[in-house]
């Protein structure tokens, strides 16, 4: 038995447009301390796992492989879908891959977590739990009411109920309850396990991944085979229907970065220091006023300038919606 870090990295990271584009999203932008969010990812969890799986997309993996190569990590396992089908379908893949009795670490690679004392126990009680039989997911203490994320309502490590990205009144709610954890989408469970779990709720998804691994060539998946499979995420799939679940409450920083508020606030704790009305420049080194704005960022690339209020940040993923239907070329 062995702990793998099944790494996926097939995200496109929509909300932080135009930074992130199809053709480099969020997680291989350079920008924290020289390293991508890939890298760092790769880096923390190297320590607590004896291998390295990733799935990625037929888009992105070269830039995957390049990350890699230059933290010289090599004999990484390699899962290239050739289109998204979803978190359920991606883990199935790596589960595929591995031996039954093999844990899974699955972490998203466009998280920003210190790997400090906190961390690493709440991942050895995951994989403690998992290796007893469990289904495991990673629960954050909230620090705010976030409408950007899912929450796990919990009794110490006893999944009570999900909830889906609430609005402000429901996340201050849960706030208040006190037993309402941030869903960080890390989970940890042995491969086995996990397919038995799929395969008795989503029967469909266990077939016809299976398919698609077993035709596999050099890592690379069937097209018209992956379009069979049902896209479904892992939560539905899996974590909210199981008797196996267990959540690991959890207090280490973490920030799935995924929104310009999340970049606005590792910028101000990195020396990046916005204007005495919270004005924030990124990507641009031209002289820039605000006048009579407050909490406004201005994100600049080679063809494309944001303006957005920071507490609006959820919704620039509207825009690259938009974007994507009208001037496609704008978010590849």
């Amino acid at each position: 038995m062995k702990t793998i870090n099944v790494v996926l990295s097939g995200g496109v990271g929509s909300r932080l447009w135009p930074l992130s584009r199809k053709s480099c999203p969020k997680q291989y932008l350079p920008i924290f301390e020289g390293q991508t969010l890939f890298q760092k990812t790769i880096e923390r969890n190297r320590v607590l796992c004896d291998s390295l799986m990733v799935v990625g997309n037929k888009a992105n993996y070269e830039l995957s492989r390049k990350d890699l190569q230059g933290l010289g990590v090599d004999g990484f396992i390699e899962i290239i879908e050739a289109c998204p089908r979803n978190t359920a379908a991606a883990i199935a893949f790596a589960a595929f891959k591995a031996n039954a009795d093999d844990i899974l670490f699955v972490t998203p690679s466009d998280h920003l977590i210190d790997a400090e004392d906190k961390y690493l126990e709440s991942v050895k009680r995951a994989v403690q739990l998992a290796e007893s039989g469990q289904i495991v997911t990673f629960g954050l203490q909230p620090t705010r009411p976030e409408t950007g994320f899912g929450y796990i309502e919990s009794e110490g490590e006893d999944v009570l109920s999900f909830r889906e990205k609430p609005n402000l009144d429901t996340a201050e709610k849960f706030l208040k309850k006190g037993n309402f954890l941030w869903n960080s989408g890390m989970f940890c469970f042995k491969a086995g396990v996990f397919l038995e779990e799929l395969k008795q709720y989503e029967p469909l998804v266990w077939e016809k991944s299976k398919e698609v691994i077993e035709a596999s060539k050099d890592g690379f998946l069937d097209f018209d085979l992956s379009m069979e499979i049902p896209s479904t995420s892992v939560d539905y799939a899996v974590m909210e229907r199981t008797e196996k679940i267990k959540v690991v409450p959890s207090s280490f920083n973490w920030s799935d970065m995924g929104s310009f508020e999340s970049i606005f606030e590792y910028m101000t704790g990195h020396g990046y220091e916005p204007d005495e009305f919270g004005n924030m420049i990124i990507g641009t080194d031209l002289h820039t006023e605000f006048v009579g704005l407050k909490n406004t960022m201005l994100i600049q690339t080679k063809d494309a300038i944001l303006v957005l209020k920071k507490e609006s940040a959820q919704d620039v993923k509207k825009v690259f919606e938009k974007l994507e239907k009208d001037k496609p070329e704008l978010v590849n």
